[in-house]
Parts: C-alpha cells; sequence; structure tokens
C-alpha cells in the first residue's frame, strides 16, 4: 500500500515540476521578465521578478491544489464573527490589488505573445514553409479544441 502511495505522490511531482517548467519556458521565451526590467529601467532586480514569478507560480498551485487550506477570510469569519465586515472589508480589498496585479500580468503576458507571434512569418520564410500555412494554423486550432471539449467532456476540471 505504502509503494502505491509513494507512486503516486512521485507521478504528482512529475506533472508537477513539468507544468511548472511549462510556465517558465513560456514566460523565458517571450521575454517577459527582461522586458519588465528593461521599461522600468530595473535591471538590478531582474532576480527579484524572477524569484516573484516563482513564488506566484507556486502560490497558485499551491492555492488550485489545496483550495479548502488557502481560505484565510473564512477561517476568520468563523472565529471572529464579531468582525464580519472587518473581515469582508479587508477580503475586497486584496481581492482588488490581486485583480489589478493579475491583469497587469496577463495583458503584459499577451503582449509579449502577439509580439513574439510577428516573427512567425518571417520564421516559415527562412525555412521554406510557405505552402500549407493555414492548414498548419487551422490544425493548431482544431488540436485547441479537441483538447479544451476533452478536458471539459471529461471533467478533468472537477476537484475530488
Amino acid at each position: 500500500m505504502i509503494w502505491k502511495e509513494m507512486f503516486l505522490a512521485l507521478i504528482g511531482s512529475s506533472y508537477g515540476l513539468l507544468a511548472a517548467a511549462g510556465v517558465f519556458t513560456v514566460l523565458v521565451a517571450v521575454g517577459l521578465v527582461p522586458r519588465f526590467a528593461g521599461e522600468t529601467h530595473t535591471a538590478r532586480e531582474v532576480l527579484l521578478y524572477e524569484e516573484m514569478v516563482i513564488f506566484g507560480t507556486i502560490a497558485g498551485a499551491f492555492c488550485s491544489i489545496f483550495a479548502r487550506y488557502s481560505q484565510i477570510g473564512a477561517h476568520l469569519r468563523e472565529r471572529f464573527p464579531e468582525r464580519l465586515n472587518v473581515w469582508n472589508g479587508l477580503g475586497n480589498t486584496v481581492l482588488a490589488v490581486i485583480g489589478v496585479f493579475s491583469g497587469m500580468f496577463v495583458g503584459s503576458l499577451a503582449l509579449a505573445i502577439a509580439e513574439m507571434l510577428d516573427s512567425i512569418p518571417i520564421f516559415t520564410r527562412r525555412i521554406g514553409f510557405r505552402h500549407g500555412i493555414g492548414l498548419a494554423v487551422l490544425a493548431m486550432a482544431a488540436g485547441k479544441l479537441c483538447g479544451s471539449l476533452v478536458y471539459f467532456l471529461v471533467e478533468l476540471h472537477r476537484v475530488m
């Protein structure tokens, strides 16, 4: 029995590391962190930016996997019901701040990816891939559609 649990822990950790590597690869490929450092003229803080990206990814993974343990507001409301208005106000403020920073990050990532997409026509001309670009884009879109349909039809998004 312990071997099964150890095997599941190993597989789960491997998939988690693979997903994290994918996130970091996308961020490195689009050059998001150096772009932030360049735009804000804070190149000396690049390591801090990278650490914050890693911390944010780990915190997001923790909140996704252990949602029951990451709801601090619910715990505070149960423990101190007489200060319900304070906890609700504080929670709304924290949500607003997180929403603003998340929106800035997603917007920056979208712009960086869009800028990176400008290099695709140059790359296709250099490698001689002139015919069938439309089919390649259609195949990528169909693959994305099939993957999302399988994801939702099999209900992989449900938390057990």
